[in-house]
């Protein structure tokens, strides 16, 4: 039977697991689960290697893989995990608050948990690492852009996964203009042109662009001024309102759970979900405009996925651009195709940045060979 490998991608309240198989060149899925992380990451990571140990019928697990957000401006590509590495991931913590700090803390516990097992962290940032020197830039001083302050984009395993997919569902849109919708708690969009990131809705930071669940999305600079400056707040005070406090939450009032949302007979609920539509569709036009055209759009995530009113939403305020939905497909489920075979295509594909995690530590085991 072929060797194991273990993914990880912590979150702030939730870590996922997965076993991939590593044989046959492509990694295949055996089994996947949830962890609850409220308590510590430690604990979590605890819990996943026994349901790691019962699952692998004496199988030996070669690595585990993680999910990591931010690699900062030197890690491009999948990195075998030594303690030089950890501690530059811990320096990144301040450019990803929310999700840095567990990304690393999972590192640390499996380190304790499994002393000899190889580690491989996989970065959130590095789809994006190619693109165009116009769309890292910040309109800041050259010397903070060469002291790595620009932008680096995010969601990244999730659109190389979408990218890969698309190869083998839609080999003509892979090689054309797709803007990659990753719409969840942390939402993003991507222009992906010929399977590689051209553009992206996040830049330095995970709270650029898009509204999002509690983070605010794209704000004039200004504002953050004005809040130091004449409101009195602190920059502790700015930081967690800007991605605690704001968003789908902040705008409603009520909560950042779209769902809740999208039930509630509450103005500010409808307030917060048009604000959330109308950057999407905002972001998508100028996207396009950066591949200098459209071929069709992908939706993925949390919202993404599973959201059929918010994918119609989007679509009826893109129908200038040529997209239509096939309402009984938009209402279907699962990975499908779900335009009204109108100028431009759309497809649901669910998120599976675990796949891509298992891509990227088998790359560092074949590159080790």
């Amino acid at each position: 039977m072929a060797d194991l490998v273990l993914t990880l991608n912590a979150g702030s309240s939730s870590l996922k697991a997965a076993l991939f198989e590593a044989g046959g060149g492509s990694p295949r899925e055996v089994s996947r689960a949830n962890f609850d992380s409220r308590d510590g990451q430690t604990a979590a990571i605890s819990a996943a290697m026994a349901w790691m140990d019962a699952g692998i019928s004496g199988r030996r697990v070669m690595a585990a893989g993680h999910r990591v957000v931010h690699g900062g401006s030197r890690f491009h590509a999948p990195e075998r995990l030594t303690p030089e590495v950890i501690a530059e991931l811990e320096t990144l913590v301040p450019l990803a608050p929310l999700h840095q700090p567990e990304c690393v803390a999972a590192i640390h516990a499996v380190a304790e948990a499994r002393p000899g097992l190889l580690q491989v962290a996989c970065f959130d940032t590095a789809f994006h690492w190619g693109q165009p020197d116009v769309a890292q830039r910040m309109g800041l001083p050259r010397d903070l852009f060469d002291a790595g302050m620009r932008r680096y984009g995010f969601h990244g395993l999730s659109y190389e996964h979408i990218a890969r997919r698309l190869e083998t569902v839609d080999p003509e849109l892979a090689g054309g203009r797709v803007v990659a919708a990753h719409l969840g708690s942390g939402a993003s969009l991507c222009a992906v042109q010929a399977g590689r990131s051209i553009e992206t809705t996040m830049g330095f930071s995970p709270l650029d662009g898009l509204l999002m669940s509690t983070r605010c999305g794209q704000l004039d600079p200004g504002a953050v001024l004005y809040l130091l400056q004449h409101e009195g707040r602190t920059p502790d005070q700015v930081e967690d309102m800007l991605y605690r406090r704001s968003g789908l939450l902040g705008v409603s009032g009520l909560t950042g759970d779209m769902r809740a949302l999208l039930a509630s007979p509450d103005p500010h609920a409808r307030e917060a979900i048009d604000l959330f539509v109308h950057r999407i569709v905002l972001h998508t036009a100028a996207l396009a405009a950066a591949m200098g055209g459209l071929d069709g759009v992908v939706f993925t995530g949390g919202i993404g996925e599973n959201s059929a009113e918010i994918r119609a939403r989007v679509a009826d305020r893109l129908g200038w651009l040529g997209l239509s939905l096939d309402h009984a497909a938009n209402g279907a489920s699962g990975e499908r195709r779900i335009d009204a075979s109108t100028k431009l295509r759309a497809w649901v594909i669910p998120a599976d940045e675990e796949a891509a995690i298992a891509r990227g530590v088998l790359e560092v085991l074949a590159a080790d060979r």
